[in-house]
């Protein structure tokens, strides 16, 4: 579980709850099914028509990656290449086949195969970094249907609110019903405000967050697949590899 995504959700939301009880409101006024009902179902519905239902079925997925972390310590990594480097330095690359089915990593999985079958070392980087592009390309489209998420939120509660008003000045007859009215269309927009700040745009920028994560830990499998291709020295790629982490990081790199 990705506890800062759990817990930003949580103070966010919790901070508008509690303050919009703190001014003596109630829950229940917050609750207005016709209002949810446009927001939420009329976001999706916009969204869906920008992109495709394939996204939409692909959402649960997205909120998988999002709430949950992804096993990736770079600097693990970092010393199973240098592992790896060692026992090709030794016993030659075809040495580390019997190695290949211990690495779960489909990504340095291919990577290490590519550097055992001999291939050339622009080849090697030619492949990944397609790989790279297509994944980068997966998760850049899984972070925007969230930010059009947020971008169509605000106006389908805007759309709501408008909606209500004409509802509830087509009914003056009643000054007290008519303000009560009135303060019940105005929650559509809260609605589409709040989902929008609260939920979809910080899940896109989750998403992207995330995906930089990735990025930076394949480029590390990229530049270790093709520095074993090279023969280097495991000390040497292990120095380049630990580039690539911040400095403060570098430091608890086994050495």
């Amino acid at each position: 579980m990705d506890i800062a995504t759990v817990l930003g959700l949580l103070v966010g939301i919790g901070s508008v709850l509690v303050s919009f009880i703190m001014e003596g409101g109630h829950l229940s006024a917050l609750i207005q099914v016709p209002a949810m009902i446009l927001v939420i179902f009329g976001t999706f519905g916009a969204a869906t028509v920008t992109t495709s239902v394939k996204q939409l079925v692909n959402l649960p997925n997205l909120m998988k990656v999002a709430f949950f972390e992804k096993k990736m310590d770079s600097r693990q990594l970092i010393d199973l290449l240098f592992d790896l480097s060692q026992k090709a330095r030794k016993n030659g690359l075809l040495s580390l086949e019997k190695d290949l089915d211990a690495i779960q990593e489909p990504f340095l999985r291919k990577a290490i195969q590519l550097a055992i079958d001999g291939f050339e070392t622009n080849k090697i980087r030619e492949i990944l970094e397609i790989e790279m592009a297509y994944i980068e390309e997966r998760h850049k489209a899984g972070a925007n249907f969230f930010l059009k998420l947020g971008g169509f939120s605000p106006t389908l509660g805007i759309m709501g609110t408008v909606l209500g008003l004409i509802h509830a000045l087509g009914n003056m007859e009643s000054s007290s019903n008519m303000a009560s009215a009135i303060a019940s269309a105005f929650i559509a927009t809260l609605w589409g405000v709040a989902m929008a700040n609260l939920i979809y745009l910080p899940l896109s920028d989750k998403l992207k967050h995330k995906h930089q994560d990735e990025a930076l830990y394949l480029e590390i499998i990229t530049e270790g697949a093709i520095s074993l291709a090279m023969g280097d020295n495991p000390r040497v790629i292990r120095m380049k590899l630990v580039s690539f982490l911040l400095p403060d990081k570098r430091a608890e790199v086994a050495r």
